[in-house]
């Protein structure tokens, strides 16, 4: 016959099990639904027949997204009666505002010219530019295994963009144009790493000494960031014509606000992961997550990669999980910062070069 005793830890254990479960579905299936739409959006057109058109407004997509991760983090500092008013001065939110509204315009814009797949695997290199910044901002060292990490990343990464297919399929059609298609949004990725390197390591740097709530954090840089990309929109006259297209393609704004939501919600699951298990079981997801990302594009999106692709791939993957299995070795302290890809901070990239990807 069981005691109380026993009866209480398998309550526990049970209620521990469906906790992981949720944050497996709510990390893994809100960006996964993040990562088709922005396919979705950035190379399938809108409209039939004569009215069939391109979305390309990066940037309102950008704004979009800020807006609504605003609004949820006021909502919830309301609810914790946490700090709104901002904790640093406002040029450091706006300072790593705009590097993020940067690097983000720049990862959407290669989805028209790269594959989905392309995108989602040079992003898993985003540890060599943090690595970089490091060093030159932060003049931060890293181990051995550190460097082997990347090197598997960057190898992996190089076999998969010399042996197939690269282009999306909103790219050129002869071969020239397609090469220089390749490498037009090869260099937009380019130019997301660095920026989103650059994003990582100086907020680092300019909130430390700061006693700050991950939420207020959470909304004064998103709200610098959707003012960036407003006056951004507003400069070169795209916000009327951005207006004017989801107007005449309401699917396409259902789309942006849909993925605006699937980000927010990762976020919060993965600020609930860290919380409640720590960096270790987050990388485990995040890192299955891409890779099922790129399955789920290649699927719905007919993306045929070769078999070299593939082996670039696993090298990839298999890198990223022997960093996960290294972290898991050390102690980490949790951080106390949000993630960037969707959206806000840079905890999730630094994670990747101390033990495991992290973000809070």
């Amino acid at each position: 016959m069981s005691s109380p005793k026993d009866a209480a830890a398998g309550v526990a254990t049970t209620s521990t099990v469906l906790k992981i479960i949720g944050c497996v579905v709510g990390v893994v299936g809100s960006l996964l639904v993040y990562g088709i739409l922005q396919e979705r959006i950035m190379t399938r057109p809108y409209g039939e027949g004569e009215d069939e058109e391109f979305f390309t407004f990066s940037v309102f997509l950008v704004m979009n997204n800020r807006l609504v991760s605003m609004c949820v983090a006021v909502i919830v500092l309301a609810v914790i009666r946490g700090a709104v008013a901002p904790v640093a001065p406002i040029y450091k939110y706006a300072a790593v505002s705009c590097s993020n509204v940067i690097a983000t315009t720049c990862q959407y814009e290669a989805l028209k010219y790269v594959s989905f797949p392309v995108q989602t695997l040079g992003k898993c290199a985003k540890m060599i530019p943090v690595m970089i910044w490091g060093y030159f901002i932060s003049n931060k060292r890293y181990g051995l295994y550190d460097y082997l990490i990347a090197t598997g990343v960057m190898v992996g990464c190089t076999i998969f963009a010399l042996y197939g297919p690269t282009t999306s399929s909103h790219g050129g059609g002869s071969k020239k144009s397609e090469k220089e298609t390749g490498m037009y949004g090869i260099a937009l990725m380019g130019g997301y790493l660095g920026f989103d390197g650059f994003t990582s390591t100086f907020q680092d740097k300019l909130f430390t000494g700061y006693q700050m709530e991950t939420y207020n954090q959470m909304l004064w840089v998103n709200f610098c960031s959707a003012v960036i990309s407003s006056f951004w929109l507003m400069s070169d006259s795209s916000m009327g014509d951005a207006i004017a297209f989801v107007t005449k393609h309401p699917a396409a704004m259902s789309d942006a606000l849909v993925l605006s939501a699937a980000s927010t919600l990762g976020q919060l699951c993965i600020l609930f992961t860290i919380k409640e298990f720590g960096a270790l079981l987050f990388a485990t997801i995040m890192t299955t997550r891409q890779f099922l990302s790129i399955l789920l594009s290649c699927i719905l999106f007919m993306h045929p990669l070769t078999w070299q692709q593939w082996i670039g791939t696993i090298m990839v993957f298999s890198a990223l999980y022997g960093k996960v299995i290294l972290g898991g070795m050390k102690k980490e302290p949790k951080p106390d910062k949000p993630d960037p890809e969707v959206g806000y901070g840079a905890e999730e990239r630094k994670g990747l070069m101390e033990g495991a990807e992290k973000s809070s």
